[in-house]
């Protein structure tokens, strides 16, 4: 598979890459996998094998930093991706609770995604809201002091607004 970046995402690669010395490319590699990602949806082992062509680096070490971030998806995902705290504070404060009561609304599991594609429900290590937990990120966005009415309401407007984004 002879995989193909747009020449959009190619110039903010290069841009990128531009920040560092040539013999130190690899340190671009952060940024590089988000571009890619926000072109692919995901990062696949072509993907990946692309970057570190680009990168001048060995697959294994795209690889090793893709599945150590939880930003990074190396399998497809919905179009809204929930990641759950559940780091000591939010699990006091029952992200137990919440991540159960969002498998149950979405029919889904932890590390899957709803049969319309819509979300993918993960949990993740902290995201730094310890004070207004439990909580939740989608994309760029915080969901705090969350209840069941709280996630009904934003399950709804994603929903709703899904072919308007």
């Amino acid at each position: 598979m002879n995989i193909q970046f747009s020449q959009e995402s190619m110039s903010e690669i290069n841009r990128v890459i531009g920040h560092f010395p040539p013999i130190r490319k690899k340190s671009a590699l952060l940024p590089v996998l988000h571009i890619v990602q926000k072109e692919s949806g995901w990062l696949s082992p072509e993907v990946m094998d692309k970057v570190a062509e680009i990168l001048e680096i060995k697959p294994i070490e795209v690889y090793e930093v893709a599945t150590f971030y939880s930003m990074y998806h190396t399998k497809p995902v919905g179009k809204y991706v929930i990641e759950v705290c559940q780091t000591g504070p939010c699990m006091i404060c029952g992200a137990d609770k919440t991540i159960a009561y969002i498998e149950t609304k979405l029919g889904i599991k932890v590390g899957e995604t709803t049969a319309d594609g819509l979300f993918t429900l993960k949990t993740v290590e902290c995201l730094g809201a310890c004070g207004y937990a439990p909580m939740f990120q989608i994309g760029e966005q915080y969901y705090e002091n969350l209840t069941e009415e709280k996630i009904d309401d934003i399950i709804r407007h994603l929903s709703s607004n899904a072919n308007n984004i």
